[in-house]
């Protein structure tokens, strides 16, 4: 059994169908008074969903608000980040060159293997520290990006606790 398409029944069937429903809707009498009970909790309903409304978007604009700032910090922080491993870069690049400059100078292999010894006990005292710089930073940018949205959290709970 094949079943065919006809664009035409189709959109004839579906006139006939708005036809009838408009048809219908005539009989229900437009001028129909609507009682004043169902006036009023319509209006009080639409009054409430606005005030409804209202808080929810002040609460949007205040989030929206709270991210803006915490990318704000996470930017800066990254900048800032960005600018400590430049600096640990430039210091250990500068490190070298004067470690290359004192072999260059060097005047035995036990002088060399020495200023090798002192470069490579200065540069790891050097890492460590590097690396609590870095720890460092990254503690206070990871701090300074959630300060937003923490704050944002305690408002919102403390108007939550003021509500109940």
């Amino acid at each position: 059994m094949t079943a065919t398409f006809n664009p035409e029944a189709a959109a004839e069937q579906a006139r006939d169908t708005y036809r009838n429903f408009t048809a219908q809707l005539g009989l229900l009498g437009l001028n129909t008074a609507i009682p004043d009970a169902v006036r009023s909790v319509a209006e009080k309903t639409v009054a409430q969903t606005r005030e409804v409304y209202d808080r929810s978007k002040g609460t949007l604009d205040a989030s929206i608000a709270t991210f803006e700032s915490s990318f704000d910090a996470a930017g800066q922080g990254a900048a800032a980040f960005n600018r400590k491993i430049i600096d640990i870069a430039e210091r250990n690049l500068s490190s070298t060159f004067d470690l290359a400059k004192s072999l260059a100078g060097a005047k035995s292999l036990a002088e060399i293997a020495e200023l090798q010894a002192a470069y490579w006990q200065k540069q790891f005292s050097a890492l460590t520290s590097q690396a609590e710089e870095v720890r460092a930073l990254s503690t206070k940018v990871t701090a300074a990006a959630a300060e937003p949205i923490k704050a944002h959290v305690t408002n919102g709970l403390d108007e939550l606790r003021k509500l109940h």
